[in-house]
């Protein structure tokens, strides 16, 4: 468990004038719920004196008023499914949970916009605007676990923002409480909006440090009718990673284009069985949607260009279940790493689409020099490469202290090509350190400007990285 410095004076009694505030059903102090509410997916956590459930946005500006005014902390928290200690409470404090506010308020198929409490879980929203004919493209990998708040929070991803782009292009409108606990309300649902600054933008990625998301409006766009998905092999990464550059080199866009390396299929073989997993060390998964006949001809023509490159086999799909089934596998690589038994040090970077080949190599480079199993996969076709050092004994502090060389290192080359520290899980705790080497003094300096601006009392998501 981490260690964290106080803000504010703990003998004070206010957690008894929070419950008169808000009431005892919704501020919990046992032992078992603090606890819960620590960490998320990563391995640190830290424990809040109390947990908060909001259920709704009045009593988020009850609360935020009221912790400015005592300077107590409060941590922001969606599905504690980030991969980052973003929603760890470092000064204790307040651990705000955003679970309950978990309505889908609206689905327009008229305005083509859906609007949502932060709670709302991703593939449960995804599965409501399908009902409509309608489609919420961000797929994080997590989808049926991770909230839309979250999402926000991080400006999730997924496999599908290669043609459809990530959550800040579809986030049309938000309701955000401020750390004084007045209540912003920016953009709307309406698709296009040019009043004043760019509002919504600042809010999402912020990472919980600069306001509390109680509602969300989202963009919709017409449910493709048609979809195939082709499943590839390889024997080794470099020709997975080659036939990546082939597919954009003859003209394809597709929806999806993801990559997995050897130490990800053999995971994955020994969590699952083999009879599930292709046989190669390398696993090419390429998804396109649209018109039926489009995807008919577009899928027969990816498909002839993939076996030219001779892969070691090649499966395509042509129905949603079919599409479905193969792609459960992708979704299953983390927990496949993590059933392992080694820690999984899940580092989402993003290279320059001409660097993924050189990124590929130097991973085996990163292997073969500090002892540690790196597992490849990810988004390929926007160069967010998830580069996961396994290691053995985490909790030795030199296993720590080698661990961090061979990340240095990685970030070091990363930023060298152009690239970035995190494509979608945010900073948090897990990469302030590369923080610094990542941003210009320019850019941390505004950044603390606008924390400074919106949070002065510096009681959002205190300790991470602004």
């Amino acid at each position: 468990m981490l260690v964290a410095a106080c803000l504010y004076d703990q003998t004070m009694d206010w957690i008894a004038d929070l419950q008169a505030l808000l009431g005892q059903n919704v501020v919990a102090t046992d032992e078992t719920t603090r606890n819960e509410h620590g960490g998320d997916k990563w391995f640190a956590a830290h424990m809040p004196e109390v947990v908060v459930f909001a259920q709704n946005t009045e009593q988020v500006s009850q609360l935020l008023r009221f912790a400015s005014e005592k300077k107590i902390p409060v941590t922001p928290r969606g599905a504690g499914y980030g991969y980052v200690g973003g929603c760890v409470p470092m000064h204790g404090g307040i651990s705000l949970s955003l679970e309950r506010m978990n309505r889908i308020k609206e689905i327009s198929f008229e305005d083509a916009v859906a609007i949502v409490e932060p709670g709302v879980i991703t593939g449960d929203l995804q599965a409501a605007v399908r009902a409509q004919k309608l489609f919420y493209p961000p797929d994080p990998a997590s989808l049926q676990h991770c909230s839309i708040g979250g999402n926000v929070a991080t400006n999730a991803g997924g496999p599908r923002c290669l043609k459809y782009g990530v959550t800040r292009h579809y986030v049309i409108g938000l309701e955000v409480v401020l750390a004084n606990g007045d209540v912003l309300r920016t953009g709307g649902r309406v698709h296009k909006n040019k009043t004043g600054f760019d509002l919504i933008g600042l809010f999402v990625g912020s990472e919980g440090l600069l306001g509390v998301v109680t509602e969300i409006t989202v963009r919709l766009l017409p449910l493709p009718p048609a979809r195939a998905t082709l499943s590839a092999s390889f024997g080794a990464m470099s020709e997975a990673a080659a036939a990546v550059q082939a597919i954009f080199a003859a003209g394809f866009l597709p929806s999806s284009l993801e990559i997995a390396d050897q130490f990800t299929l053999e995971a994955a073989r020994h969590d699952h069985g083999h009879g599930v997993i292709p046989e190669g060390n390398a696993h090419l998964l390429v998804d396109v949607d649209g018109p039926e006949e489009t995807v008919r001809s577009e899928a027969a023509a990816l498909g002839k260009l993939i076996a030219s490159r001779k892969p070691n086999s090649l499966t395509i799909a042509t129905t949603e279940e079919g599409s479905e089934k193969l792609w459960a596998l992708r979704r299953e690589f983390s927990n496949a790493l993590r059933a392992t038994g080694l820690t999984k040090l899940n580092q989402d970077i993003v290279v320059p689409r001409s660097r993924l080949v050189d990124l590929v190599e130097f991973a085996g480079r990163l292997q073969a020099r500090h002892g540690f199993p790196v597992a490849t996969f990810g988004h390929a076709g926007d160069g967010n490469i998830h580069v996961n050092i396994m290691a053995a004994h985490y909790d030795d502090e030199a296993v720590r202290g080698r661990v961090e060389q061979a990340q240095d290192e990685l970030f070091a080359q990363v930023l060298a090509w152009g690239g970035v520290i995190t494509g979608e899980h945010g900073i948090g705790l897990a990469k302030m350190r590369w923080w610094p080497q990542a941003t210009s003094e320019v850019a941390r300096t505004l950044h603390a400007t606008l924390k400074r601006a919106l949070d002065p009392g510096d009681i959002l998501n205190p300790g991470k990285f602004v």
